[in-house]
């Protein structure tokens, strides 16, 4: 494959390019096999139905739709006429899906149609939608007549003509506004360039060092995140691989698709790989045509899962905000699950700093600051949020809110999001470091710790604790468990045991929804229980 030299790093140069390989496929999933120059065409036709729906270059498209080619193909085809694709977290409804269609002002939108009774629920909320385009994703599902009070055709009608002749995106040319998670409050709408998602995909690809027979596996990363669609979809078509993608997550579907596709390569979430884990041992798990993984972030046992199923592991370190400017090679020793590699400092620069923006020393908790030495490799700013942008942007650094460190050598360290950091009468603690010592409790599936408020008028440690099917757990247990492996002033205070933590769907926990909820009837305390900690 060739390298995309600067002014044709955007998603139409690079299928254009991948297109000229034929009948090589780029992506194999349930829907059979599409091929580059497939991709190529049908982008080409939905361009042409935009157009006729009457979308220009800056209009925006709301798009809520699940997982597969259309709405890979409606994402290039946005790219090709220069209309900017807003695509929605599946799981959204309510206010959340009422924030986002209002807030990035689209006019029409592509849904899927077992989404429809979301919009029909809050109609009398949603104000600048006048056109939706319904695609059924169930074999036997019909769309109806309107949605939410307007008009619905189906997807069909925007496939017109293959042929589209038009002029190449610039890499300064919005592509997207991928809205947030929300899990520390409101969604907000980040503004991406072509040349900014392109380098988080070439990150990506190019710490797994794919190549043209490498078979990239989503796992089921949802492409409404920009793990799934920029790291994984982004990634493979830079480097004219191939894509498998499912559906959705599931352990057992992972392991039947890598051997069904012959998967080489895959991104997993820390939270997916922990499932994987801790499934039950087997003498085959290393006889897999799967050989590398990126891990974001790395799980407390990361070389014992390399070596179970016969991996090598990359990590690296981003979001939707900044790209992917660190990362760490394939196979790198892990002395500390924090890590996540080095700096592409052809590209970016780095800063860890402490509240007044200065540089701390090297081993010291600082906010992870950053800036491109390109012109538009990160977000362009907030979609209608031009204060939040310039906080954002202070002293002329991007502000991440993670907490890290630095060591003399040059490897950073992701500590926590700062608002996760816990401080307890005087000491920092991260609760990803707590988390990542507690789940390795033989009856723990996973847990979450995060802030509670206490007497003291301080914060105290607590953690939320989901169990293994089976298992049952003493909280005195936990704590004596915690006791051994961590600092006195770490070991959490309030234990709570829960079915299952709120999540995002890309598997993040929701510690917002956490903090919230803080004690409740069911919530142990360690000092009310009398139960002392050694120093």
């Amino acid at each position: 494959m060739k390298r995309f030299e600067p002014g044709e790093r955007t998603i139409v140069h690079v299928i254009k390019e991948a297109a000229k390989l034929s009948d090589k496929p780029f992506l194999r999933g349930d829907f059979g096999d599409v091929s580059y120059a497939e991709m190529d065409m049908l982008s080409n036709r939905i361009a042409n139905g935009l157009r006729k729906a009457g979308l220009s270059a800056g209009d925006t498209l709301l798009v809520m739709m699940r997982d597969g080619v259309e709405m890979i193909a409606l994402w290039v085809a946005c790219a090709k006429t220069g209309i900017i694709d807003v695509p929605v977290n599946v799981a959204y409804r309510g206010d959340p899906l009422v924030h986002v269609a209002n807030d990035c002002s689209a006019r029409v939108a592509v849904i899927d149609s077992s989404f429809a009774d979301r919009f029909e629920a809050v109609s009398e909320d949603l104000r600048g939608i006048s056109a939706y385009y319904v695609i059924d994703s169930e074999p036997n599902g019909k769309a109806a007549p309107t949605v939410a009070g307007h008009e619905a055709y189906p997807f069909q009608d925007l496939l017109l003509d293959a042929r589209f002749d038009e002029e190449l995106p610039a890499e300064s040319d919005v592509m997207s506004i991928m809205y947030t998670s929300g899990t520390t409050g409101g969604s907000k709408g980040v503004v991406v360039t072509q040349v900014h998602a392109f380098e988080y995909g070439n990150a990506c690809g190019g710490v797994l060092e794919i190549g043209e027979d490498d078979v990239f596996y989503t796992g089921g990363l949802p492409l409404f995140h920009v793990a799934g669609r920029w790291g994984v979809i982004f990634g493979t078509a830079i480097f004219g691989a191939t894509a498998i993608v499912p559906r959705q997550f599931s352990v057992r579907g992972f392991w039947s698709d890598v051997q069904a596709y012959g998967v080489t390569s895959t991104y997993l979430l820390g939270a997916m790989a922990n499932f994987l884990q801790r499934q039950p041992a087997d003498e085959r798990d290393a006889d897999t045509s799967l050989g590398k993984v990126l891990m974001c972030p790395l799980l407390s046992d990361t070389e014992d899962f390399a070596r179970r199923f016969g991996v090598r592991v990359a990590t690296a370190y981003g979001s939707t905000e900044s790209g992917g400017p660190i990362r760490m090679a394939l196979g790198s020793p892990v002395p500390d699950k924090q890590i996540v590699g080095r700096l592409r400092d052809d590209k970016y620069e780095v800063m860890i700093a402490d509240e007044n923006d200065r540089p701390v020393p090297p081993g010291t908790i600082g906010e992870i600051l950053l800036r491109p030495r390109e012109p538009w490799i990160t977000m362009r700013g907030y979609w209608n949020q031009p204060e939040k942008t310039a906080q954002m942007w202070r002293n002329l650094w991007l502000h991440t809110g993670d907490a890290g460190r630095h060591d003399e050598e040059g490897n950073l360290y992701f500590v926590d999001r700062i608002q996760d950091t816990i401080r307890r009468r005087g000491e920092n603690i991260s609760s990803m470091e707590v988390e990542g010592i507690i789940s390795r409790h033989p009856a723990i599936a996973e847990c979450a710790v995060f802030p509670a408020s206490s007497e003291h008028t301080e914060s105290e440690v607590m953690v939320a604790v989901v169990l293994k099917p089976g298992e049952s757990a003493d909280p005195v247990d936990i704590i004596r468990f915690a006791e051994k492996r961590m600092a006195y002033f770490m070991v959490p205070r309030f234990i709570d045991f829960v079915e299952a933590l709120p999540k995002t769907q890309t598997g993040k926990v929701q510690k917002k929804v956490l903090r919230e909820a803080g004690r409740s009837a069911s919530t142990w305390d360690r000092e009310a229980a009398g139960i002392k900690v050694a120093r």
